[in-house]
């Protein structure tokens, strides 16, 4: 892998020179013209910006909006939801660096997560950055002319982000026509109607165990509708231990993201981890039933901005060992969640607590309130 040092040096000589001879002309401005999002976020960590990007467009309607994000989800944005143009950006990939070099200049800066990027944000010759306070180390936040504070409440962190990052009246709530659908290479679809079992995850700390999806299964099929067992590259394995004789249609890693996405939106519910694809399946207006071990529901599972996609999120409230209270580096009081690696953790008690009915009631009542149908066996 190529080293991140020469983008660091660029960019941080780049930022100083701005920084330095730029200092007469660093005010924000009522209405911008060019908008920064700087970041580089993980999938659910990406759509949960949704309610940000509603809210600049709303407010700022003439206004050229670019965001950075990982390559990988550049097709998502092919569309152009929001009027927003995406841009990769990899800090070890110089190429991308220049990409948005010659993109620079830009009146408003808005970080909604590491810090770091604001030395990005100024290498790109940005007026006025904004971000939130607290991160660390220190040198982070050297560069940032406007720090906002968090809430000392609990809210949903596709909310705060919106609400707490820029002023102004809340973005309308979600719609799925706000986001048109990716266009994907065509796929053997399954047919209708089913319900998807993504039952891979970021971290095997997240992971359900076999038999309790065996017995989800049970009760899909005895609906009538087709279990469809789909999993994310590397996860393989995940599903010869659930469906060991192949009796449900799988996709085990061979769908892209744009295919997933259509899988998704054709389905009458999904049932996941809290992991990307619960996200991806609120983007695409789909029912979803989220397992939420270690992650907190109440910041991870949709809030006021997806008010009208139905969902059900199961977790176990006050567990025990879900007791750390850091986001993006920050310290929030109310935040309680688990980073805990593998190597600290050698069994996920807060997943395991989760039983199967617990997901059957759930995906009935979901299906029930959505038109959809689940009898159980």
């Amino acid at each position: 892998m190529k080293s991140r040092w020469p983008i660091r040096v660029l960019c941080a000589g780049l930022a100083l020179w701005y920084w330095r001879f730029g200092l007469a002309r660093r005010r924000p401005t009522a209405m911008p013209r060019r908008i920064l999002i700087a970041h580089n976020l993980l999938l659910g960590d990406t759509i949960m910006l949704a309610p940000l990007l509603k809210k600049l467009r709303s407010q700022f309607p003439q206004a050229e909006i670019v965001m950075t994000c990982k390559r990988a989800f550049l097709p998502l944005f092919v569309p152009g939801p929001y009027n927003v143009r995406a841009m990769p950006f990899d800090s070890h990939d110089t190429a991308s660096f220049f990409a948005l070099f010659r993109e620079r200049g830009f009146d408003l800066a808005l970080l909604p997560a590491d810090n770091r990027f604001s030395w990005l944000a100024r290498a790109l010759d940005s007026r006025w950055v904004v971000a939130f306070e607290g991160d660390r180390p220190a040198y982070k936040n050297w560069l940032i002319d406007e720090f906002r504070k968090f809430p000392d409440h609990t809210m949903a962190l596709g909310d705060l982000i919106a609400k707490y990052l820029l002023d102004g009246p809340a973005p309308l709530p979600y719609q799925s026509s706000d986001w048109p659908a990716p266009p994907a290479e065509s796929f053997a679809p399954p047919a209708s109607p089913y319900c998807v079992l993504h039952v891979g995850a970021s971290t095997r700390l997240k992971y359900w165990e076999p038999a309790k999806w065996r017995s989800l299964i049970a009760h899909v099929e005895v609906s009538g509708m087709k279990p469809v067992i789909s999993v994310g590259p590397g996860e393989e394995t995940l599903v010869t231990q659930i469906d060991p004789d192949s009796r449900c249609l799988s996709y085990p890693g061979v769908l892209s993201l744009a295919q997933m996405w259509h899988l998704l939106a054709g389905a009458s519910a999904v049932v996941c981890p809290d992991t990307g694809v619960g996200h991806l399946a609120r983007l695409a207006g789909t029912p979803a039933v989220v397992l939420f071990g270690p992650g907190s529901a109440t910041l991870f599972g949709g809030g006021e901005f997806w008010r009208g996609i139905p969902g059900r999120k199961l977790t176990i409230e006050k567990f025990p060992c879900r007791d750390e209270n850091i986001v993006f580096r920050r310290y929030l009081p109310w935040a309680e969640q688990c980073g805990r690696t593998s190597a600290q953790c050698a069994s996920p008690r807060c997943m395991h607590a989760l039983t199967a009915d617990m997901a059957i009631n759930a995906l009935e009542s979901l299906l029930v309130e959505t038109g959809g149908r689940l009898a159980r066996a």
